[in-house]
């Protein structure tokens, strides 16, 4: 099974930062170098059109900012057509094109929940929306746990016809993109629904879903979603949620959870996302010390699933850029933690994979602390603690074989039915493994 691995953009700060006028001018060359890094897909944050309304609260949130750096909330879409400033839907397809002959895929987003104050729908169709004390007499969107979004409006998915003109937008998407990722893909559940509004409404997602894939097969939806719903959600027929109960696990630096999650079986797991960060979490060098974060990401991204990168991440970003904003700080690299991820995007597996359970080999036992995958042709294994640790694997071999640490220039011979493994704290091995072997569960 091939894994993919994708990389987020925010495309309205980096056309800046380029000093491109729009989706035409993104250059080629950064395409070769995404597509040479192995990416599969690339995520384009903030393609869609927004409006003045969205803008005008945002600046509301960041007095001091330059106003030119304020672009409105990326998730307050006024229309499912490329933005205008970037040159509308005709460039965005020229720029799809360009990626499919590097064989790169378009993933973008699809706002399932709210619209933006001034979407034309407020006035053409006013029965789509949640009445309230909002904008127009209309309720602001929101998830049961936080308030509203003051720059949104909710929709109302008691209403059969908003549901189709929601599948209709999918379908007018799956012609300009290879897939979406669908933000707060829970929110649509029934019973997150009607926890929320008071109302019942008819599922949404397994019918959309399928409108969409009958009308482009192959067409990939990757849902954004916490709640521990990530089960329910691949069962509507989602190709990959978010593992944040990963991430969170991975941010509490204890073993053991983690280890417990990645036990899960393998029909779930192949369908997470997984991810250190994103534009809705921390900088991934701002939570974690650096031989934490190299730890966490060899565990993040050498398990089964999609591989989640932020742009900036590689490089060891530490500040976070608002989705309301369109220009960040610039920030020198971390070269070391760039090396690292250079080999790590090289290294990582595909194929077969099976967890590994590793075998006390020292006293006080300290083999809990090891996360250990075995896949074709490479074993993963890390110490994901703070002291240094041994264990053993379990082995059948016929004869010696060879282990090659693909992030390091480690070389070893081996035989017998145990392997013995020792590492510092936070230390972890990716080997390329020959010969025939074979490394039990």
């Amino acid at each position: 099974m091939k894994y993919p691995s994708i990389y987020e953009i925010n495309i309205r700060a980096r056309l800046r930062e380029l000093g491109a006028d729009g989706f035409d001018e993104f250059p080629d060359s950064e395409l070769d170098r995404l597509a040479a890094r192995g990416f599969d897909w690339i995520y384009l944050l903030g393609v869609w059109q927004t409006g003045d309304a969205g803008r005008d609260y945002s600046l509301t949130l960041f007095p001091g900012v330059n106003p030119g750096n304020v672009c409105g909330s990326m998730f307050a879409v006024t229309a499912y057509q490329a933005h205008e400033a970037f040159g509308g839907t005709d460039a965005l397809v020229r720029l799809l094109h360009r990626m499919h002959r590097r064989n790169l895929k378009l993933l973008v987003d699809f706002v399932p929940n709210h619209t933006a104050v001034d979407h034309s729908w407020t006035h053409q169709h006013p029965d789509f929306y949640i009445a309230g004390d909002g904008t127009g007499g209309f309720a602001h969107g929101r998830d049961p746990n936080f308030p509203p979004w003051p720059d949104t409006l909710q929709l109302n998915y008691a209403n059969p016809a908003l549901q189709d003109a929601m599948i209709a937008e999918l379908t007018r998407i799956s012609t300009v993109a290879d897939g979406v990722r669908c933000d707060m893909a829970m929110l649509l559940l029934p019973d997150v629904f009607k926890r929320t509004w008071g109302v019942d409404i008819a599922p949404f997602w397994p019918r959309a879903i399928a409108s969409a894939k009958s009308n482009a097969p192959g067409f990939l939806f990757v849902a954004e979603v916490y709640w521990d719903l990530e089960w329910q959600l691949q069962q509507q027929g989602f190709d990959y949620c978010y593992d944040k109960r990963l991430y969170d696990r991975l941010r509490a630096a204890a073993s053991g959870p983690v280890r417990d999650h990645l036990r899960a079986p393998l029909d779930y797991q192949n369908k997470l996302t997984r991810f250190l960060e994103n534009h809705d979490e921390p900088r991934a060098a701002a939570v974690f010390d650096d031989a934490v974060h190299r730890a966490a990401a060899v565990i993040t991204y050498g398990s089964p699933g999609m591989r989640f990168f932020q742009e900036g991440q590689l490089g060891g970003r530490k500040q976070s850029l608002s989705v309301h904003l369109c220009r960040g700080a610039a920030e020198p690299a971390n070269a070391g933690l760039h090396e690292f991820y250079r080999a790590l995007l090289t290294a990582l597996p595909q194929g077969d994979c099976q967890w590994v359970e590793a075998q006390p080999a020292s006293q006080p036992p300290s083999h809990e602390n090891f996360i250990v995958w075995s896949w074709t042709h490479t074993l993963v294994v890390v110490n994901y603690s703070s002291r240094r640790s041994q264990c053993n694997l379990p082995v059948q071999a016929a004869g010696r074989y060879q282990l090659t640490d693909l992030l390091s220039d480690a070389h070893y011979e081996r035989e017998g039915s145990l392997l013995y493994i020792d590492l510092p704290a936070w230390g972890f091995n990716m080997f390329r493994v020959e010969g025939d072997v074979r490394f039990a569960v």
